[in-house]
């Protein structure tokens, strides 16, 4: 079965970074999209960033691009999201999503998410 675990969240100041990892297992992914969202309380889940396992097709919500870098290691089975310049309003639960296939928004696997919170 799949499983993804995120890991890599907490509390960061404006302006600051933060690296996201998602351990990924049970496959070998070699045909999967990768992707991450984000969800803040109330609000419905939201696309940040997507790329295929191979290492291409990456992607990015408007309102993180420039400042988000997503990754992959296939050794470590292990997708990153390199979060710069974070502001307040990146504050969200993040989760590490896998689909077997090429869509970039519908996701079958999750992961538990990880806490980012942002502070003035």
């Amino acid at each position: 079965q799949v499983q993804l675990v995120e890991s890599g969240g907490g509390l960061v100041q404006a302006g600051g970074s933060l690296r996201l990892s998602c351990l990924a297992s049970g496959s070998t992914f070699s045909s999967y999209t990768m992707g991450w969202f984000r969800q803040a309380p109330g609000k419905e889940r939201e696309f940040v960033a997507a790329m295929r396992w191979s290492g291409g097709g990456k992607t990015y919500a408007d309102s993180v691009k420039g400042r988000f870098t997503i990754s992959r290691d296939a050794t470590l089975n292990t997708v990153y999201l390199q979060m710069n310049s974070l502001k307040p309003e990146d504050t969200a639960v993040y989760y590490c999503a896998a689909t077997n296939g090429c869509s970039y928004v519908n996701y079958d696997y999750w992961g538990q998410g990880t806490q980012v919170t942002v502070s003035s």
